[in-house]
């Protein structure tokens, strides 16, 4: 029964134990908990388009866009690019094989920047895409 007794204990002084020795290195950095930080970063989507941001110098912004199928035509993405990546600077990019596409911009400094994607349409036997295609566009203040 003693044993039963001190294991208890003993489990959970090492979980508090690989707990704390998991956090201490963050708060030793100096660095702020993740949530903190997501505080720092805006999130756009297909809904976001035409939309204008305003970020801080060190913010993240990122880009999710899903792929959209309308009247046996499917609209797909290509990876969002920055207009001025002196201002707005992209650090990742990626594409999906079913068409999303996702982005991370980095606010570099103060001033303007359109992140911007042109959808490519696939249409199914005996559909036509149509000859103007309407880009996403976001407009990112950085101040």
């Amino acid at each position: 029964m003693g044993t039963k007794w001190f294991a208890a204990p003993w489990g959970v002084a090492l979980a508090l134990v690989a707990v704390t020795a998991v956090a201490a290195p963050t708060a030793a950095l100096g660095r702020a908990p993740d949530r903190a930080r997501s505080a720092q970063r805006t999130v756009l989507t297909n809904a976001d388009a035409g939309r204008t941001v305003t970020a801080s110098p060190g913010a993240d912004v990122e880009v999710r866009l899903t792929h959209h199928r309308v009247d046996g035509l499917t609209y797909s993405w290509g990876i969002p690019t920055s207009g001025d990546p002196a201002v707005l600077r992209r650090t990742s990019g990626r594409t999906t094989p079913g068409g999303d596409a996702a982005a991370v911009f980095h606010a570099e400094g103060g001033g303007v920047a359109t992140v911007t994607v042109v959808p490519r349409c696939r249409a199914d036997q005996g559909r036509v895409c149509p000859l103007v295609i309407v880009p996403w566009k976001a407009r990112i203040e950085v101040r």
